[in-house]
């Protein structure tokens, strides 16, 4: 005690009020053993844990369409398109259009760690300790907070190109072209690319607040000394 009083008299001595704040901010916190440097720490291997474990299982095929949690369905506009083709025994076609815009956010996503690592090192020492001592996806807040945007940017001409690319843009004009066709339907033309960018991107949040869950409410899920120690706090 007596060297962090001494240590505080001296200090403005020698620094201007940022700097005091950056050494007061790295002080181990009363009855913790945890310094804010730890607590930025731990946050930021959480979250790069979830990034490398979840988004990357999603880059992958079918990590979007076996995965219950994030597979891409129809927008609204066309789900009435989808039962209609079923009902009229076409349920290779409709599953065929699924599929392809399931793959088409699997290439997006692989866009997306080197936006996640930006954010991830932007962390404040704040930031840390609100995202600690907030819910149990706070982290995946505070990243779709940061990331959505420039993620969006990124995501969607991949997936435009990825539609093109498949045959996913002449696959839905037969299917709605054929549904239009249909005896009392009301036509319909959604914009597939926007759609399916915002429906990864909600995808990739859901899969890293799992993670997040994970580490927040099982012990063993923390895998290092690091994560242990600063976990410990919102326990």
């Amino acid at each position: 005690m007596k060297k962090l009083f001494l240590l505080l008299f001296i200090v403005p001595l020698l620094t201007g009020c940022a700097e005091l704040q950056q050494i007061a901010d790295s002080l181990p916190q009363e009855g913790t053993g945890v310094t804010n440097t730890e607590v930025a720490a731990g946050l930021r291997q959480a979250l790069d844990f979830g990034i490398e474990k979840q988004v990357t299982k999603l880059a992958q095929e079918d990590g979007f369409f076996s995965n219950e949690l994030v597979r891409i369905y129809l927008p609204p506009e066309l789900q009435k398109v989808d039962r209609t083709l079923r009902d009229l025994g076409m349920s290779s076609l409709a599953d065929e259009g699924l599929k392809v815009l399931n793959r088409a956010a699997e290439d997006a996503v692989k866009e997306a760690t080197p936006i996640f690592v930006d954010a991830v090192k932007q962390i404040t020492f704040t930031d840390a300790r609100n995202i600690l001592l907030g819910d149990d996806t706070a982290a995946t807040s505070y990243l779709q907070q940061k990331t959505t945007d420039p993620l969006y940017t990124r995501f969607n001409p991949v997936i435009t190109n990825s539609l093109d690319r498949v045959g996913a843009t002449q696959i839905w004009t037969n299917i709605i072209n054929r549904y239009n066709a249909l005896p009392l339907t009301t036509d319909v033309n959604p914009d597939l690319a926007d759609y399916v960018t915002k429906e990864a991107l909600d995808g990739v949040y859901t899969m890293i607040a799992v993670e997040e869950k994970e580490i927040r409410n099982n012990f063993a899920s923390r895998t290092t000394n690091l994560l242990q120690r600063v976990f410990a706090l919102q326990d």
